[in-house]
């Protein structure tokens, strides 16, 4: 018998794309226990697909996640079932927790991996249904393919388009503060003020941040050819009470 802590590593190590082997020789485990354990992990999940039963999705959750997935999220094809990963800044313990908390409401009662590099975590689950809930899938970079939303995405959207706008901004964008200067009085002063941009090479992912934005009454302008920005005053403060801080 292994600590469940032993175990928990072993997994981890396969998650990230270990070896049998490797994982073996380095944790002093036989390479029959790791995969036993390596098969319960990736048994079929007592969920069954709500888009295939044609069930109801953690809405609010589910929209979150699907902003997670366009902004930094991708789908790994497997032999058995498909990897959801959402690559995250280490620097942002919150936006880890959210990405994971999100990936177990929509898809419950299986473990969600946590994969650690230098300045990253990868938040990772396996499914085999994942490209259902996600049908945007598709072979290479999501710039390259077209994103289209599904009707009944965009109803999830149109009715949690916070928790979407969420999952856009804490993983493609940023809150950064700008300055400027202005005559006043016959004195030169700066002045300086916030910002929400929202960097994306993809024309449909931008398209769909400004269609969220739209939907919640917030002000935005492209500032270049990848980047959108919400520049007002009260449209920042508005954005900064829907989505909260990035941390």
């Amino acid at each position: 018998m292994y600590p469940r802590s032993v175990r928990q590593q072993a997994l981890d190590r396969l998650a990230s794309g270990a070896t049998l082997s490797q994982v073996s020789r380095d944790l002093s485990i036989s390479r029959a226990s790791l995969r036993s354990w390596r098969d319960d992990e990736m048994r079929p999940v007592p969920a069954r697909c709500p888009v295939c039963e044609q069930t109801s999705v953690p809405r609010a959750a589910y929209a979150a996640l699907l902003g997670y997935y366009l902004g930094d999220g991708c789908l790994s094809a497997h032999p058995r079932y498909f990897s959801l990963r959402v690559s995250c800044d280490a620097a942002y313990p919150g936006i880890v927790e959210d990405v994971r908390r999100a990936i177990d409401t929509v898809r419950p009662h299986r473990r969600v991996f946590l994969v650690e590099a230098p300045g990253v975590v990868v938040v990772q689950a396996h499914w085999k249904h994942w490209p259902c809930l996600f049908p945007q899938h598709g072979p290479g970079r999501k710039h390259e393919r077209p994103i289209v939303l599904e009707e009944w995405q965009r109803e999830i959207v149109e009715e949690h388009p916070a928790d979407f706008l969420r999952g856009l901004f804490h993983s493609d964008g940023s809150r950064v503060r700008n300055w400027t200067t202005r005559m006043v009085a016959g004195e030169r002063k700066r002045y300086d003020y916030p910002r929400w941009q929202f960097t994306n090479v993809s024309d449909d992912i931008r398209g769909l941040c400004g269609w969220a934005l739209d939907l919640v009454g917030v002000a935005w302008r492209p500032s270049n050819w990848k980047t959108l920005s919400v520049s007002r005053r009260a449209d920042v403060a508005r954005l900064d009470e829907l989505i909260g801080p990035k941390r």
